[in-house]
């Protein structure tokens, strides 16, 4: 009996020893756990407030590779922990300090002391009684309050961002005052306190956020708001940005920004201290994932491209510029460095801007107008005028002198632009329409209808006199074109006495006397048309090298069966160039027929030796007074009659078949193609040769590439005479800005294929082709 009292006994004290266990930890729990900070209940260092549904919570902790410690709030069980607000970052605690705490003083503010009870942290209000207490709601916000003094926050931490903003957070600015919150990006991942990069509403209406570099520089900027999105970000998700809301003048001279999701996810949007806004969401509570953030190319950086300059988008990590049409760049040599800051200059001055006695002539008398630029991120310094349909904000803008440009944007209304156009972006998609102000002579207003007008009617009367002249000769020349047809079809046929025919056709139709080559000479020459003697290749076909029984060189032309051309253009190039010798053609000696085979034989001319005979021995080094004077020389001495003639594929066995142009590799157009692109990105110093080194004038050789891209513009009547190009050389008068050619519009020759019914042509130029044309 009484070993069972001693065993009842003894599993009784085992019981209350777990119960006493338990009851401890769990206190421990509950006091690293607190949901209040009161006068009687300071904070410590090893607990953590926590919000009612326990989703955030305060404490203290220390960044990465810091050795001081700070207040922050964070996420609840999120990875990796994000800080979104830290109170004292601006003046650390000591990582060795154990005693410091977080506790409602004597005046009732909420203030962090340190060990030695010092003041580090406080929020230095006026309380009006000693009740105050301070706990963290489910919404991140920290708050003080006093239960006696009413419901409303004393002060919250919410009006006080760090480099968070919180669904619900308000960022406000008051004009009046001029005071602002803003969000303030850390000094570095180890440094919570203010570094270089700020957030934050402008003063303008519509109003935008911006990123400044110490609330001074712009860096980035979102666009205006219309009512439900940024204008500027085309490319954040619609079904978030109806929680984003911004009020101007929500009181007189005041406006604020927040932002909610509807489904009540986790979220933050925060500037790091690279100065990059982003936005991030967690669905299921554990980790963070990125939707959003800016900026996210060198194009959003704000100015990248000056005032008057257009950033076009790219992942490159230089920034792609041009100018708006009607400008060019201000500082050649700053574009050619790959400083594109300075921006650009309008070519023509406005009819505005001109005194009453140079108006007729710089203009014509005629007013400004307006170019539409679509799918821009439009510039900042805008100016909102209510009430206004298109049309009245365009008048508007046109009365104003001082008015750059206008745009009419949905949900916003009219804005215009007095200052210089600055931080303008070709948006990937989306967008506005702008409408640049410009000088008359710079709009092309009119020149399409009267283009139409007058090709049609110069069309009409060819038809009628080619109609006219077509019926005249039918009757008188119909037997001989029957001649003629039978001819053509006995050389385009294979014979044995194809020789014969050809000779019998080139007596009768060419003076010349052409020599018609054995065709067993011409493989001997070169070498079976070997590879090795192979020159290049144009649209007619193949071209070789080879070497006569009697020592002479000459380059053959061999008919490839893939050029689409035939017996036809064979003839013209035959006749027409044997007929047209001159000092800058290359001379075509003969031809030579058997079977499917048709050659031209032509002088060979080694590479260069074309460069030589138009220039000589000055090339580039050449001053521009040297060419005026050599331009000068050759309109008063030559004959208007006396027509420089080049034929391109004499020009192609000359050089080889263009080697510039397969080292360009820009295809055929590669000169042109390469000279309009590295002058539209103000790199244009680059096309100058190498072998002048610093031998040469920059404004001179700028100049001397602006008028040759003038003389190889489409229209003719967009190029100047040789009377105007020695005028252009000899003053420095400006020039109107060089029109892009056409065969520079596609990006990559390489997908540009004006034949594509071709498949085999390897051909430089696919439209090398001889035929006789009136113009």
């Amino acid at each position: 009996m009484g070993f069972g009292n001693e065993t009842v006994g003894s599993i009784f004290d085992s019981t209350m020893f777990v119960l006493i266990l338990f009851t401890l930890l769990l206190s421990q729990h509950q006091c690293a756990e607190v949901y209040e900070i009161t006068p009687s209940q300071p904070f410590s260092q090893t607990q953590t407030l926590v919000s009612p549904s326990r989703i955030f919570e305060l404490g203290f902790f220390s960044p990465n590779g810091s050795v001081n410690k700070y207040v922050g709030i964070w996420h609840t069980n999120i990875s990796p922990r994000k800080v979104v607000w830290v109170a004292n970052r601006e003046n650390p605690l000591a990582a060795s300090d154990t005693l410091a705490n977080l506790t409602i003083s004597s005046n009732g503010n909420l203030e962090l002391v340190d060990g030695k009870q010092n003041s580090l942290w406080s929020t230095n209000i006026s309380v009006p009684s000693n009740g105050s207490a301070a706990e963290l709601l489910d919404s991140g916000n920290l708050v003080v309050k006093d239960d006696d003094v009413g419901a409303d926050p004393l002060w919250q931490s919410f009006d006080y961002p760090s480099d968070t903003l919180l669904p619900n957070m308000v960022l406000e600015f008051d004009s009046k005052s001029g005071k602002r919150s803003l969000m303030k990006a850390w000094k570095s991942e180890s440094d919570p306190s203010a570094g270089l990069f700020w957030a934050g509403l402008s003063r303008d209406v519509p109003s935008q956020v911006f990123i400044w570099i110490n609330e001074s520089k712009p860096y980035w900027r979102s666009g205006a708001w219309d009512k439900s999105m940024f204008i500027g970000v085309p490319d954040m998700n619609n079904q978030y940005l109806s929680g984003f809301t911004l009020n101007d003048d929500v009181n007189p001279g005041t406006k604020s920004f927040s932002y909610r999701f509807f489904d009540n996810s986790l979220s933050y949007l925060g500037i790091s201290s690279d100065g990059v806004l982003s936005l991030k969401l967690s669905d299921n509570g554990s980790n963070w994932w990125l939707d959003w953030e800016a900026p996210v190319n060198p194009c959003d950086i704000y100015g990248t491209c000056g005032v008057y300059g257009v950033c076009k988008g790219s992942d490159s990590p230089n920034p792609n510029c041009e100018c708006l049409k009607g400008f060019v760049p201000k500082s050649n040599e700053e574009w050619s460095n790959g400083n594109r800051t300075g921006g650009c200059v309008r070519t023509t001055e406005l009819f505005c801007d001109q005194s009453n006695t140079s108006r007729s002539f710089a203009s014509g008398g005629k007013e400004d107008g307006f170019r539409k630029m679509v799918g821009l991120k439009l510039p900042d310094f805008h100016e909102l005028i209510d009430n206004l349909e298109a049309d009245e904000c365009k008048i508007r803008c046109l009365n104003n002198c001082s008015c750059q440009a206008y745009a009419q944007v949905n949900n916003i209304g009219c804005l215009v632009w007095s200052s210089d156009l600055i931080d303008i972006q070709e948006s990937a998609f989306g967008g506005n329409d702008l409408y640049i102000r410009l000088a008359h002579g710079e709009l092309d207003e009119g020149k399409p209808v009267k283009l139409i007008a007058s090709v049609t009617a110069v069309g009409f009367i060819s038809i009628l006199s080619a109609i006219a002249f077509g019926v005249q000769r039918l009757r008188g020349k119909k037997t001989g074109n029957t001649k003629e047809k039978t001819k053509l079809m006995r050389l385009n046929h294979t014979s044995d006495n194809s020789r014969d025919n050809l000779q019998e056709y080139i007596r009768k139709h060419d003076p010349s006397e052409l020599f018609i080559y054995d065709f067993d000479s011409i493989l001997n020459a070169t070498n079976n048309f070997s590879t090795m003697n192979k020159l290049g290749e144009g649209g007619f076909g193949p071209v070789y090298k080879g070497k006569l029984q009697e020592g002479k060189e000459i380059a053959v032309k061999r008919l490839s069966s893939s050029s689409g051309q035939g017996i036809e253009e064979f003839k013209n190039e035959m006749l027409l160039i044997s007929k047209l010798q001159h000092k800058n053609l290359v001379r075509i000696m003969g031809c030579c027929v058997k079977d499917d085979e048709k050659l031209l034989i032509y002088e060979f001319m080694p590479n260069r030796s074309l460069d030589t005979l138009l220039f000589g021995n000055a090339r580039l080094t050449d001053t521009i007074e040297n060419g005026r004077d050599t331009l000068q020389e050759y309109i008063g001495k030559h004959d208007p009659s006396e027509l420089v003639i080049y034929n391109f594929d004499s020009i192609l066995i000359a050089t080889n078949n263009f080697s510039i142009t397969n080292k360009l590799g820009e295809g055929g157009f590669g000169p042109v193609y390469k000279a309009w692109h590295l002058w539209n990105e103000g790199r244009g110093l680059e096309f100058v040769d190498e072998v002048l080194a610093d031998s040469f004038s920059s404004s001179e050789a700028t100049r001397c590439m602006r008028i040759g891209l003038l003389c190889v513009q489409d229209k003719a009547a967009d190029r100047p005479t040789m009377l105007d190009v020695v005028f252009a050389l000899s003053n420095e008068k400006d020039l109107p800005p060089p029109k892009q050619p056409i065969f520079t519009n596609f990006e990559n020759s390489s997908v540009y294929d004006p034949h594509p019914h071709y498949n085999n042509i390897f051909s430089v130029d696919n439209a090398t082709i001889t035929m006789i044309a009136g113009r």
